[in-house]
């Protein structure tokens, strides 16, 4: 982003002749937005040094708590809320079905981040979907901390009572409830998907934001779906009817993110400008990525008045997903004070790296090596150039400090030789720590304590049973290979972990497979009681006839619909994780928030494993784990559940 200011004939820095400056009542987009009246404007553009704040600057600026919560207003002009959508919009994202453990393990993670407010799902959508926002609210959403913090819990609802009312009963538990409802304003939406008129849909969002006020919520906000390709005199109506009808916030999405930031800039300003009532509301901005902007035209939308941000953790959502927390929230932290007048977050950014993790794991979408903040390669030189400026000054090719995020590394420099770093096991069990400089001998109470440390220099935070079981999983995996990678790691970490209640669990199998004849596979499960079970199958190779196997015990049919797996380090002796993505064809059904559809639900499973069909009946155990863990039948059970052994 540009850091001038701009004088009220040119709105924004960045050329647009389209727009016509006199169509506007007063320049509202300040790239510095601690002052509402206009200053002086500066004669030149940019800066001549562009200065950085994070752990590398020498006087980093110091974290600022967040200022009191209310509603339709923000004490601290320069504070920008962050309203997390995860649970509702990135859930949205195919295969990406959450229980309701797993939103919950979620919510408690934003919670840790200190975000705002948590959009925690659609409560109409399911039964399911009800009841998870509902236990959000009660727990997260009266978790008070020692500052007085405790986030909004809010629920998303299409404009009509059932949703609104719905929407409330599940979030009046909260300490702070919010109400977040919607309809589509855009010409194409009105025409195609609605079918009504300007004047239909105007009279709907006033009498609904109303609604949601008469059932005691104080703080609802709207959004007018599609705002970037509405009509800007309708928007700026209906905005207006809906201010004065109660709502406190107002959501302008880019729902198909088809804007450039100098527009979706432009928008915010515009609405700023004229809309009646603006002035008693808070501004908030949602922006889609389907051309890879969504982050850019978020921090356009703050620089130019917006006071929310709605993200994602790993930006995750629907079709190419949503602006990435992570990286809305660095880059204020990095550019606000000097190049965006001083926009900043109550974020404790040190716990980005844990809730992407989780997010990843739970969800099955993982991360791209290059993603930026926390791609794995986000840290990592392997430029010999780089790596000589590295060694010599951090700050010359870093501008953020991983410890910044949460991610501590023993490796000081961030210097990859080679494409590997390692832990291995001698033949006498004895746990050697080689990180560069570092060689370290230690005995079994030391191993754990270096398995410790390098998990969380990966990121993880883990407790002593969990920590115990993956020491086990370890040891037993670097008996059969030479050399135990962070990839191993990793992979370990997320079968062990990050699973969904144990209804079934794989306790032994045996496949016979060739060229002589039908492949066989023989599975024992054993159920939430301890009961086990075998079964017997054939197949057109192991893993179909295991996955038969599977059905012939568990009962229940379902579509495979995605099969993926892969060696997370080279060599033989690689630890496979396997990826399975299944659908339950007659039953789970759930609405979808922005169509009305009813879609059957999927459920994702991660396994991993040395031996390759181990790795992929764990998956698919796990998968069948989450779509079981929807029904009230199964009730879970993990914690009388022992670990299945790694030689399964």
């Amino acid at each position: 982003m540009a850091s001038a200011i701009i004088t009220s004939s040119k709105l924004y820095p960045f050329p647009s002749p389209s727009l016509k400056p006199s169509l506007f009542l007063r320049s509202t987009f300040l790239p510095f937005p601690s002052s509402i009246t206009l200053p002086s404007f500066p004669s030149k553009s940019c800066p001549k040094s562009l200065p950085i704040s994070s752990s590398l600057n020498p006087n980093p600026p110091s974290s600022q708590r967040c200022p009191p919560y209310i509603p339709n207003h923000i004490p601290d002009p320069n504070y920008v809320r962050v309203f997390d959508t995860t649970l509702r919009d990135g859930e949205q994202s195919p295969g990406a079905t959450l229980t309701s453990k797993e939103k919950l393990d979620i919510a408690r993670q934003l919670a840790k981040l200190g975000v705002d407010i948590i959009e925690a799902g659609f409560p109409a959508a399911s039964k399911d979907d009800f009841e998870a926002v509902k236990t959000i609210a009660k727990e997260v959403g009266n978790a008070v901390d020692g500052n007085g913090y405790v986030p909004v819990i809010c629920g998303l609802s299409r404009c009509n009572e059932k949703d609104i009312k719905t929407a409330w009963e599940a979030v009046k538990y909260a300490k702070r409830p919010r109400i977040h409802t919607f309809i589509a304003t855009s010409a194409i939406h009105l025409e195609y998907k609605l079918r009504k008129s300007k004047e239909e849909v105007l009279d709907i969002a006033r009498n609904m934001v109303r609604f949601a006020r008469s059932l005691g919520c104080n703080d609802v906000e709207f959004s007018p779906e599609d705002a970037g390709r509405s009509d800007r005199e309708f928007l700026y109506e209906i905005l207006g009817e809906v201010i004065k009808a109660g709502a406190t916030t107002l959501n302008i999405p880019d729902t198909v993110g088809i804007t450039m930031p100098s527009e979706f800039g432009q928008l915010i300003a515009d609405i700023k400008a004229n809309t009646p009532g603006i002035e008693n509301v808070i501004i908030s901005t949602h922006c889609q990525n389907d051309l890879g902007l969504s982050t850019a035209n978020t921090i356009a939308g703050a620089c130019a008045g917006a006071r929310q941000v709605e993200v994602t953790i790993n930006g995750i959502g629907e079709r190419a997903g949503n602006a990435s927390m992570e990286e809305v929230v660095m880059a204020l932290k990095c550019r606000g004070e000097h190049v965006l007048g001083g926009l900043h977050t109550g974020i404790n950014t040190r716990h980005i790296v844990m809730a992407s993790k989780m997010v990843e794991e739970y969800t099955g979408l993982h991360v791209q090596p290059h993603k930026a903040i926390v791609g794995a390669n986000a840290f990592a030189h392997e430029s010999g150039i780089h790596q000589d400026g590295m060694l010599k000054h951090k700050g010359t090719y870093e501008i953020i400090s991983p410890e910044d995020i949460g991610l501590e590394r023993s490796n000081e420099a961030g210097i990859v030789l080679g494409k590997l770093r390692f832990l291995t096991f001698t033949n006498s069990m004895v746990l050697c720590y080689l990180e560069l400089d570092m060689n370290v001998g230690v005995g079994p109470m030391g191993g754990r304590h270096a398995l410790s440390d390098r998990l969380k220099e990966l990121g993880y935070e883990l407790d002593d049973v969990q920590l115990g079981n993956i020491f086990w999983r370890f040891k037993e995996v670097a008996e059969q290979k030479k050399r135990v990678t962070d990839a191993d790691l990793v992979a370990l970490v997320s079968d062990e972990v990050f699973q969904p209640d144990v209804v079934w669990k794989l306790l032994d199998l045996q496949v016979t497979c060739g060229t002589l004849g039908l492949s066989t596979a023989t599975v024992k499960l054993i159920d939430a009681d301890g009961r086990e079970h075998v079964a017997c199958s054939v197949g057109t190779g192991p893993v179909d006839s295991a996955y038969k196997a599977v059905d012939l015990i568990i009962k229940e049919s379902v579509s495979l619909l995605e099969y993926s797996m892969n060696a997370v380090t080279e060599g033989i002796d690689a630890i496979a994780t396997t990826r399975v993505l299944i659908r339950v064809e007659k039953s789970h059904l759930s609405t979808h928030a922005l169509t009305g559809e009813l879609v059957h639900r999927t459920f994702s499973g991660t396994g991993a494993g040395m031996d390759i069909v181990v790795s992929s009946v764990k998956a698919y155990v796990s998968a069948l784990n989450k779509m079981l863990g929807f029904k009230e039948q199964y009730p879970a059970k993990a914690s009388s559940i022992e670990r299945t052994p790694a030689s399964s």
